[in-house]
């Protein structure tokens, strides 16, 4: 088995976010299954479900009061932000604009195997509320597995099954009552200051983006921002930058109302040969396919 790298993982595929279906499974396997799951601004109400829940955010920036059970939190969820809703805890949402989410429900039968192996008693086994964590394992782990589906499996079941192992000794390990103290690893940003940096690159994509410029609305030198922002994101800055631009793209495409030159020039690539080939080494597709299956 040949297993992608961690970037080509992450960035595996970019998101519509115009026009998805309120919900769209993308397939599952043994113990984990996964959803693309839009909605509009409003009130959004989940009942308590037998599974874990993990929402990864995949759209753009919406401010939202989200609640677990009695547990509360609101700010800005930005791209690659992680919500984990515990098993049989309801959850609710209050959201002043569109959110995407790529969702994750893991069985807890699946979580005690990982458990018992690694620790040999799951009894005292509880997976932790999060709101809005960072957690690049997940992130990488969530999109390979999205990208296998939506392929057909291409890998086979053992591939498959690999990862939905890895994401259950993450929960496990680093998001549940037994977890271990992290390690320091020195200061991440901010969340102001990380909502800040990310909402001036998302609404600065169609053009040149300098670190200066990013740094600047953080607050931060450049040589801060980038050891701060790789931190808390789990990418560098400049890799971080092509993979929203090629989710554009993505979007843009789909609405088919550009050409692919108009669109690569509306996300800050200089040339469409320029966005082909980062979209053929993040999406595994070129601009011709996403736009042709528009037509």
């Amino acid at each position: 088995m040949t297993a992608a790298s961690p970037l080509a993982t992450l960035l595996a595929v970019a998101l519509q976010t115009s026009d998805l279906a309120r919900r769209r499974f993308l397939g599952a396997t043994d113990g984990v299954r996964l959803s693309l799951v839009t909605d509009p601004a409003g009130l959004v109400e989940a009942p308590p479900s037998d599974s874990v829940r993990v929402c990864v955010h995949v759209g753009p920036p919406v401010y939202a009061l989200c609640r677990h059970g009695s547990a509360q939190h609101r700010g800005t969820v930005i791209f690659g932000d992680v919500d984990i809703i515990p098993s049989h805890t309801a959850a609710t949402w209050e959201l002043k604009g569109t959110d995407v989410d790529l969702v994750i429900t893991i069985d807890e039968e699946l979580l005690r195997r990982v458990a018992q192996d690694a620790l040999g008693d799951p009894r005292h086994l509880e997976i932790r509320s999060r709101f809005q964590a960072r957690d690049a394992r997940i992130e990488h782990i969530g999109w390979a597995l999205k990208a296998e589906m939506e392929r057909g499996y291409p890998s086979g079941t053992v591939y498959v099954e690999s990862l939905a192992e890895a994401l259950a000794a993450c929960l496990v390990r680093n998001h549940s009552s037994v977890a271990r103290e992290p390690v320091a690893m020195g200061r991440a940003m901010t969340a102001r200051r990380l909502r800040d940096a990310t909402a001036f690159m998302e609404d600065n994509l169609g053009r040149p983006l300098s670190l200066a410029d990013i740094a600047h609305v953080s607050g931060l030198s450049v040589s801060q921002f980038k050891v701060q922002f790789r931190r808390s994101i789990g990418v560098p800055v400049h890799q971080y930058v092509i993979r929203r631009r090629v989710d554009r793209a993505a979007e843009l495409l789909r609405a088919g109302r550009l050409s692919i030159n108009q669109v690569a020039m509306e996300v800050g690539f200089c040339h469409q040969s320029h966005l082909a080939r980062h979209m053929r080494r993040i999406l595994g597709v070129t601009p011709s396919d996403v736009h042709r299956r528009t037509s």
